[in-house]
């Protein structure tokens, strides 16, 4: 095994940087290149049928079966037109990546030739079987029937030879069995909600679609070193390795000179990833040595979310070109940063208008306060769903680590907007409103509020910043749609009742913008408690969350409790965006993986301590002994070789802490393994296999320390981080 270790250093000293041609000088000339976007429909659709897709992209109406065959058959002709010769219905089941099955546009003839062929019908829905997709007891096994329809909102790309059509995941029944299904109906619910109020200040809004910009964050590390580390292939993350004597606290990495082979990597993976029609802006270093982020221009949300699915997956593909492999483990390496995903969301019109950015006039800023104030007391009212869209065996690493956002939800504002929040629960609200100037008594701070007033907080989970809110809480490796459907439905659900409660007001003879303030101003004292502006790291946040009532689940299967709450049912049932059924088969699927995922942690930790760390560390031992024999033959006293004595009886001791925890580890994982109850058993895992994780590591990486640097078999942490 040791071997493998120095063979794949050798392999990476001696590695080339590939030479990266760019299609063009200029990028305009090849983004969405690839994409059946609305440039390539009018080329190939007719008009008719180009303002019908059209309609469907910007209003949500139906596209008829005749037309369904006229866009199949442009669609055809544009894929053939760029040497594709498969087709996929390309969704992202509750596996949280994506899923596709490749179908040849030849089809035989009678004459014994071939053609190819793509109908409206193949187009618009497949029957992929799918059964071994996670359905949370939907569906049964044997029961195979799983229907994909095509998602026009979201255009047809070529990755490859294959045309790749973004679709839905139904069950024969209708459930959802993916991640669009709810996000679309969440934001169907907002635009519809967010209308309605927009119409109190402007009734030429016809539609509000939520924006979403996805920064993501990444480790790179050579494939030679990555393929020798079973527990990196196996788990995503390292189960063992002693910190680097050098890790990031020089802080010399975060935005420094990227190395040459990380440059063309990402140079490579930029230009696919545009002409995929990613829209990529942004590339650095980040704080951890080989770490990366990179970030596209802010994108309608179900469209920005197909693409951050679509660039994983991209990343994971150019990666091996460069002798890379991508790591997106929310924590591949204990003792530095761990990787996030920063959902920045905002709300924008069809006129353009940006609902979370402040005005220069009260009027506008009474608009930019309803939604602003709507939006904290949504996440207020349903914080723990909100912490359980975020919740997995891999974002428990981060989460609260000094390096990511706690685990208890809490909204940063700023100190500006903080101060005008708390001058307007405290300021009296004048009836006899005259002009705008008299709109608010001793608030003069509204009309000039700036775009971008407000600090950052790395440690708050849900900032606002500027013109928008970041949710900084989503782990690298996890689907958006999952957050953002909640944070969508929540804001919705918010905003109907801030209309009800408003059109209450009006109804009983309060002037508008009086009744829009006065509710505004019930529910800034009434989210209060979840405003933070400290330091969310400390443990007197900790306190001080427990005393305002804020919720602090650590651990998965506990804030998955939120899922199931009769709070969350009711509003599920409300929005409509998942039946009981669904709520029920996410809860138990969230739980299934998570054991699960540590289950296989557990097996790798067993199977490297047994098969590798022990019989290295015996292996060395039997050195010591022999040098100590030797020495005690010729004569020499037992100072001469007591430090020999001390390191062999200092791995006797790891060794054997080791294999006693390996078994007692083992035999938990076996109690836990005959538990039915799916939270029964993911606690088990959790509080008592997954105990033993963190005391075994200790004496494994105690290990790393004592035994020859030369017969070590894993790579470690200094070489995974930085040879490169």
């Amino acid at each position: 095994m040791s071997n493998i270790r120095f063979q794949a250093l050798q392999t990476v000293l001696n590695r080339a940087t590939p030479e990266v041609k760019l299609p063009s000088n200029k990028i305009s000339d090849y983004f969405s290149a690839n994409v059946f976007d609305k440039q390539k429909m009018k080329e190939y659709l007719s008009k008719e049928a180009y303002l019908v897709v059209v309609n469907s992209i910007e209003k949500g109406e139906p596209i008829p079966r005749d037309m369904a065959e006229q866009v199949a058959s442009a669609m055809k002709s544009w894929a053939l037109s760029k040497n594709a010769t498969h087709y996929t219905h390309w969704f992202q089941p509750l596996t949280g990546t994506t899923a596709e099955k490749h179908d040849a546009f030849f089809e035989p003839t009678s004459d014994g030739g071939a053609i190819e062929v793509f109908s409206g019908d193949a187009l618009a829905q497949q029957e992929p079987d799918a059964s071994s997709f996670p359905s949370g007891g939907i569906r049964n096994t044997f029961e195979a029937r799983g229907y994909t329809a095509w998602d026009p909102s979201s255009p047809a790309f070529i990755m490859g030879r294959t045309l790749c059509i973004p679709t839905v995941f139904v069950s024969y029944t209708g459930e959802a069995l993916d991640y669009k299904v709810p996000l679309l109906k969440a934001l169907n619910t907002l635009d519809k909600a967010a209308v309605d109020v927009c119409h109190y200040f402007d009734k030429s809004i016809e539609r509000v679609n939520a924006s979403l910009g996805i920064e993501q964050e990444y480790f790179l590390v050579d494939i030679a070193l990555f393929n020798a580390r079973p527990d990196l292939y196996l788990t995503g993350r390292t189960l063992f390795g002693h910190i680097s004597a050098k890790n990031q606290q020089l802080e010399d990495h975060y935005f420094g000179s990227i190395p040459e082979r990380v440059y063309a990597f990402m140079q490579d993976m930029e230009t696919e990833a545009l002409q995929l029609g990613i829209p990529l802006k942004t590339r650095h270093n980040e704080v951890a040595p080989s770490q990366f982020e990179c970030a596209p221009i802010y994108e309608e949300i179900n469209l920005a979310i197909d693409h951050n699915q679509l660039l994983m997956d991209l990343m994971d593909r150019i990666a091996k070109r460069h002798n890379f492999k991508v790591l997106l483990h929310e924590k591949p390496y204990a003792g530095i940063n761990g990787s996030g995903k920063h959902n920045n969301w905002s709300m924008i019109t069809n006129t353009g208008k940006n609902l979370l950015s402040p005005g220069k006039t009260p009027k506008n800023n009474l608009m930019f306060l309803t939604f602003f104030v709507n939006t904290i007391r949504a996440v207020y009212e349903h914080a723990d769903l909100l912490r359980a869209s975020i919740a997995s065996v891999n974002n428990d690493h981060r989460l609260g680590a000094n390096e990511a956002p706690p685990a208890i939800i809490s909204i940063f504002l700023g100190s500006q907007l903080s101060d005008v929040l708390d001058e307007i629960e405290t300021s009296r609200i004048s009836k006899k409103i005259k002009d705008d100037a008299m709109l608010w008594q001793g608030i003069p701070k509204i009309p000039q509020i700036l775009k971008d007033n407000t600090d950052r907080n790395r440690t708050s989970p849900f900032a606002f910043t500027g013109n928008k809110f970041e949710l900084r809480a989503v782990g690298s490796s996890a689907n958006s749609a999952g957050p953002m459907t909640i944070l969508n439905m929540i804001v919705a659900d918010q905003l109907k009742k801030f209309k009800y409660d408003v059109d209450k007001l009006i109804k009983k003879g309060e002037k508008k913008d009086v009744a829009l303030l006065m509710v505004i101003k019930k529910y800034i004292k009434e989210s209060k408690s979840i405003r933070f502006e400290g330091n969310g790291y400390s443990e007197e946040w900790e306190k001080e969350a427990e005393a305002r009532g804020l919720s602090n689940f650590k651990t998965t299967p506990k804030a998955l409790d939120a899922i199931l709450s009769e709070k969350s049912a009711i509003l599920f049932e409300d929005t409509g965006v998942f039946s009981k059924r669904e709520a029920h088969a996410r809860h138990e699927i969230l739980l299934d993986s998570f054991y699960k995922k540590l289950q296989i942690e557990a097996r790798v930790i067993g199977e490297m301590v047994t098969n590798i760390i022990i019989p290295t560390a015996i292996a060395y031992q039997s050195k010591l002994v022999e040098n100590v024999k030797g020495l005690k033959d010729i004569g020499l006293k037992e100072t001469t070789y007591s430090a020999q004595l001390d390191i062999i009886n200092q791995i006797s001791d790891h060794v054997n802490f080791i294999k006693s925890n390996v078994e007692h580890m083992v035999s938990e994982r076996k109690k836990a393994n005959i538990i039915e109850d799916i939270r029964e058993k993911s606690l088990e895992y959790d509080e008592k296999v997954k105990s033993y994780f963190q005391p075994i590591r200790y004496h494994v990486d105690k290990l790393e320390q004592l035994i020859d640097d030369s017969i070590w078999p894993l790579p470690k942490f200094r070489e995974l981080l930085f040879i490169k």
